[in-house]
């Protein structure tokens, strides 16, 4: 989105009044402060748009930087120092990259993205970003993924990394080595959050925000002045992620929110917007969203250029110029930029006759400029009623010589020329002699050198050191299985979901009297769908602005009810969103040192599928709390059709090493495992989460068996035993809704076929397999000892007759565990796409009702020699079953 100026479209009819009006503007900006000038400017607006003669192009501003140059804060400290200390880190960085390549050629790294953004993070780190260490909390930072050897390399420079570490860059099997990227999984005292997945960090951020701003309205904590940097880049803009919640972070009024775009004008193949501005692009996307947009485009040595510009025309081309254009510029070097930039009007080449070529390459951009940066970052902290955006202007590669800066392989250099490593020594004055450079040493002068002490000064100053995380925090007092009684009893003749029953419970915890203020429960706006419309008097749904409207429901029960102090957040048709929602109150016992409860509730289809990313950052991170898969299974939902109906998400959550996935087909299952969920995060401190299924299907639901804790936990317990002396037996499994499938399979053997069954409640097929999995690893390690035997085959080793297990979920879910059956083994499940229609039909269609149950028990018994085949026809016939119907797999 190039800026359009007016004096380009409109002829000047009466100059005279024209300067008038820009004295007037300069006046006052002068003897009362840019400030009044921008309240008059918005009040001109206003007007304008009253009569009719508003200036629509006004979202993005001429291609400049925002700051002028008078209105700049100084930048404090010692400049060379941190130069040179910033020159150390840039050497140490590109060090260790080179050297893990040398080592085993092809193991990665980057060098080009800390190139080109390492001042952005100095003076950061030197001026700005908060440690843990004082009377409030430090900031959280978004570190950008690629970026990682630069802080691995001030962190060398701290003495918080050894040599060795640094020599284990992307080696971490063997112990002791350092993480490709921001991953809290693998490094868990020193990276916060997992950004490499690009828009993922953008996306966190904002909501990391928004809940730290909901904890200090509820009491919480202590906000004070913290803040929340994410740092990214151009390209990484065009994820979705990146921008989508944008919106609710200038709503919100976020001014606790500074994200910093390094725009070097590159993605990995090529530029960002070679034919266009991405910086004014985004500028209007921004500004347009309610942010305070801060752009440094150009470094101080450009200040002069501008300063000479009395009509216009620099600005002019470089409103002009695009971005491929002005990548060009940085590869091809001065004599380029003074043919193609300076030399569209004679006014501009007369401007720079005295500099010579290298004097016009050197003319820095924004974003290398510490002075420029600083006055930004200033700026940023110090706005008040929006979140900003600084767009820093950069060059990808920035001082890695001809082979790589600004060139478009940049992104995969892993290797600089010895002819460019020369020249990177001596434009950033490294100590070390051309027979060093052969091997790329690392750097780091003594503790008590004058770098080291400004530099562990200025960290002392700012709460210690950075990056680093918490991962311990104080044991919550969960309420006992007994406290939540309630659903473990019969319900009588009264029908309940699983949805309900999890809404009365997590009720009841909401009332807790020492966990009740930590409860977090999150919704895409599916409250009432979920049946939690009753919280919202209870609870109240969190806005920042308190409720300025009287709800149409006032005179209801369960009325509309937003609050400043609301418990429930509430995040709109977003799925993203409230997974990123969740996430932050889930790291809230790490990053604000105050442990809660989330609970996000949302259509299963529309969890993990749809946010499967998020989730794995979730494990990563080490993300504490419950995802609630409501509306479950691919025959539950009936009349929604294809894109509601989940018969997948527990094999997604089996994909994640540390989500703990139940499907429990009753009430007292799912507060069984609730209960102990808490115990083992918030007491135990395990680092899980967990993901739970509940259904919207409405049934009695029984008392809970006596002992039946252990086995429900496990995955797998007896709900109900057949005769031990029957001749023809099976042994029936199930989970969720089609559990009573099975039950009621069950008796049809009974009654019609003489046969007996075991039921058992598998509430965990994912559980069951990682402990098999534990159980078989051991084995192999430990030949000459007693093997052990896994909790499936304890549970079914002396269990007569073959096994079924039958869910509302593709076969694969019920086959993770047939390895582990001592017996034939076969699955009903429902693969396929889903469909519209009654629960009974899709049960049918999907081969998983009772009368399938039965049939693949009988052909189990004749395919043992128990029972002869022809009984399975007779009951193929007899529950009108067609064997020639189209495979549900394929229509």
């Amino acid at each position: 989105m190039e800026v359009i100026r007016v004096q380009e479209r409109i002829d000047d009819i009466d100059p005279i009044e024209t300067q008038e009006w820009l004295d007037a503007l300069e006046s006052v900006a002068k003897n009362e402060g840019s400030d009044r000038a921008k309240y008059l400017l918005a009040k001109l607006g206003q007007k304008a748009r009253e009569l009719g003669a508003e200036q629509n192009d006004t979202v993005t501003t001429p291609y400049c930087n925002t700051i002028a140059p008078k209105d700049e804060q100084p930048l404090p400290g010692d400049l060379f120092m941190e130069r040179r200390i910033r020159s150390l880190i840039r050497w140490n960085a590109m060090a260790m990259v080179m050297r893990a390549n040398d080592n085993d050629d092809g193991l990665g790294g980057h060098i080009s993205s800390f190139s080109s953004s390492a001042t952005l993070y100095d003076i950061g780190f030197n001026h700005f970003f908060r440690g843990p260490e004082g009377e409030q909390e430090g900031d959280l930072v978004f570190f950008q993924g690629h970026i990682a050897p630069g802080i691995y390399a001030r962190a060398y420079l701290e003495g918080r990394l050894t040599e060795e570490q640094m020599d284990n860059y992307r080696r971490e099997v063997d112990g002791n080595g350092l993480s490709s990227y921001p991953h809290p999984w693998l490094m868990p005292d020193f990276w916060q959050f997992p950004t490499v997945s690009m828009g993922l960090g953008p996306i966190q951020a904002i909501y990391q925000a928004h809940v730290m701003r909901y904890l200090s309205a509820r009491g919480m904590i202590n906000r004070g002045d913290r803040k929340v940097w994410a740092f990214l880049g151009d390209g990484e803009c065009d994820e979705p992620e990146s921008l989508g919640a944008i919106a609710l972070a200038g709503r919100e009024k976020l001014e606790n929110l500074i994200f910093v775009i390094n725009c070097n004008l590159q993605r990995l193949d090529g530029p960002v917007r070679g034919n266009g501005k991405v910086v004014q692009e985004l500028e209007g996307e921004f500004r347009g969203a309610g942010w305070n947009v801060i752009k440094v485009l150009w470094g101080r040595h450009w200040d002069p250029l501008f300063e000479k510009d009395e009509d216009g025309l620099l600005l002019q081309t470089m409103n002009e110029i695009c971005d491929g254009e002005l990548q060009n510029c940085k590869a091809n070097g001065g004599a380029y930029t003074r043919e193609h930039v300076f030399g569209k009007h004679p006014e501009l080449l007369e401007m720079v006759k005295d500099m010579s070529d290298e004097d016009i390459m050197n003319l820095n951009r924004g974003g290398h400029d510490p002075y420029k940066v600083y006055a930004a970052y200033h700026e940023a902290v110090n706005h008040k009623g929006q979140p900003t955006v600084i767009l820093a202007q950069t060059v990808k590669g920035y001082g890695t010589g001809k082979s790589g800066e600004a060139k478009n392989a940049t992104h995969s250099m892993k290797k600089v020329a010895m002819d460019d490593l020369l020249d990177f020594r001596d434009r950033f004055s490294i100590p070390l002699d051309d027979d060093q450079l052969k091997t790329t040493p690392y750097y780091r002068p003594s503790p008590d050198s004058p770098e080291l002490k400004y530099m562990m000064g200025r960290r002392e100053k700012l709460g210690g050191m950075y990056p680093q995380r918490r991962n311990d925090f104080e044991a919550l007092q969960i309420p006992s299985l007994e406290d939540l009684g309630g659903q473990l009893k019969d319900s009588g003749k009264r029908e309940l979901s699983t949805t309900m029953s999890f809404v009365r419970t997590l009720s009841t915890l909401a009332k807790d009297k020492n966990i009740g203020d930590r409860i977090v429960p999150i919704v895409p706006d599916e409250a009432r769908t979920f049946g939690m419309e009753g919280m919202f008097r209870q609870l109240g749904i969190y806005t920042s602005e308190g409720q300025r409207y009287v709800p149409h429901d006032r005179d209801q029960i369960m009325w509309y009810k937003e609050s400043k102090q609301g418990q429930i957040l509430e995040e709109g048709i977003n799925e993203s969103g409230s997974m990123s929602a969740w996430i932050a109150a889930a790291t809230a016992y790490s990053n604000h040192n105050c442990p809660l409860i989330p609970f996000y509730i949302s259509y299963s289809m529309f969890g993990l599928q749809r946010t499967m990313d998020l989730a794995w950052a979730a494990g990563d991170i080490q993300a504490r709390g419950f995802l609630v898969g409501a509306t479950a299974g691919r025959t539950t939902l009936n009349g929604e059709g294809l894109q509601h109906e989940d018969g997948h998400s527990h094999l997604l959550a089996a994909t994640i090493p540390n989500c703990v996935a139940y499907d429990p087909t009753y009430g007292y299952e799912l507060t069984v495992i609730m209960q102990d969920g808490m115990k083992r995060m918030f007491v135990d401190k395990e680092n899980v989460f967990y993901y739970l299924t509940v259904m919207n299907e409405n049934y009695p639901q029984p008392a809970m068996p006596q002992g039946a804790e252990e086995g429900i936990i496990k995955g797998l317990y007896l709900l109900e035993e057949g005769k031990k002396t029957a001749k023809k037996k099976v042994q029936l499994m199930g989970s969720g809704t089609i559990l009573r499938e099975v039950r009621a399979a069950a008796d049809i053997l009974r009654a019609d076929f003489g046969v007996e069954s075991d039921i058992w409640s598998a509430t965990s097929f994912n559980e069951l397999r990682r402990e098999a999995l534990d159980c078989s690893r051991w084995n192999l390690l430990h030949p000459e000892e007693a093997p052990r035997t896994s909790y499936v085959e304890q549970c079914l080793a002396d269990r007569k007759g073959p096994v079924i297990a039958s869910t509302d979920y593709m076969k694969a879910f019920a086959d993770q565990i047939r390895e582990f059956v001592p017996s034939r083994y076969v699955v009903l499940g429902t693969d396929g796409f889903g469909r519209s229609d009654t629960r009974e039909k899709l049960r049918e269609f999907f081969e998983v009702n009772r009368y399938y149950v039965v049939v693949a028990a009988l052909k189990a018994l004749a395919d043992e020699g128990t029972i002869k085949a022809s009984v399975v026809s007779e009951a193929i016939k007899k529950f009108n079953i067609n064997p020639e119907k189209p495979n549900p797999t394929t229509v």
